[in-house]
């Protein structure tokens, strides 16, 4: 997995000046209801691509094109009551998106050492799904890579472009550690598994995979101990068949996570 990380795949605002007036109008109403909201810098998803990354022709990488957003224009495009006037008629996602924040969430499903995966059941004071049974995640963090903002002077592209790279990968092991309390120690190497964009809001997410060495009946006690835990009111540890009975509670980007990790299951039983 690789990572090209350019202006180009920034947000083009919407050529309606009354449509653009409303992500403010939005993030100020939103503000008034919640003061501790924070407008953070978060990397946005313009799309991706698969090419060869080798001379043999055998190994196949992806790239993610990311740009950058903010929370406040995410509330105002993506969470906007407004939102499907933000998008333009395309098959193609970059260019049907291309007005909307779209920030890269993450997500991880995480198989214990007795084959269970571990699901949380978000609070119901969180602004986005709340109630609804998600995987651990969030947002990979442009500031952990030291960037606020896109540098027209930047000297080392390759080395930028890396750190983004392991951001993806670190990202996703600090939020599973933060919100289920299990150590980094005990997980494996996280591996992209593909991206999810829910049919509501066009949010994408990317998805990964990843082993606990503990078992199920430990989950529980190290979550009294998570750091971000009041996202969250309790964690399971399910089996796949209980996993799909529920399904119906996961918000749409978690739901696509899920049929990711049953392609990918599939076509490892398959070899």
């Amino acid at each position: 997995v690789c990572v090209r990380f350019d202006p180009s795949f920034d947000r083009i605002p919407h050529p309606d000046a009354s449509l653009e007036e409303s992500i403010g109008e939005i993030w100020n109403q939103r503000l008034q209801q919640n003061p501790s909201l924070y407008n953070g810098t978060k990397f946005r998803y313009g799309g991706h691509a698969l090419h060869r990354s080798d001379e043999s022709n055998q190994e196949y990488c992806v790239s993610l094109h990311l740009g950058l957003t903010d929370y406040r224009t995410f509330v105002g495009t993506n969470l906007s009551p407004l939102w499907e006037k933000f998008l333009v008629p395309s098959q193609d996602d970059s260019v049907c998106c291309q007005h909307m924040s779209n920030p890269l969430g993450n997500g991880a499903i995480v198989e214990t050492s007795d084959e269970k995966i571990i699901v949380l059941q978000r609070s119901n004071n969180v602004g986005e799904s709340p109630g609804h049974y998600v995987f651990p995640g969030g947002h990979s963090e442009p500031q952990e890579v030291g960037i606020l903002a896109h540098q027209n002077d930047e000297k080392d592209v390759a080395g930028l472009t890396e750190r983004i790279s392991d951001e993806m990968f670190d990202g996703i092991i600090r939020e599973v550690v933060e919100e289920t309390g299990v150590p980094a120690s005990s997980l494996t190497e996280p591996i992209l598994i593909g991206v999810s964009r829910r049919e509501t809001n066009v949010r994408p997410a990317a998805f990964f995979y990843m082993r606990c060495n503990i078992d199920s009946s430990a989950i529980t006690e190290l979550y009294a101990r998570a750091q971000d835990g009041y996202e969250s009111t309790k964690i399971y540890a399910v089996s796949v068949k209980d996993l799909r009975d529920m399904s119906q509670r996961l918000p749409g980007c978690h739901l696509g996570g899920f049929a990711l990790y049953e392609l990918m299951r599939n076509a490892s039983e398959s070899l």
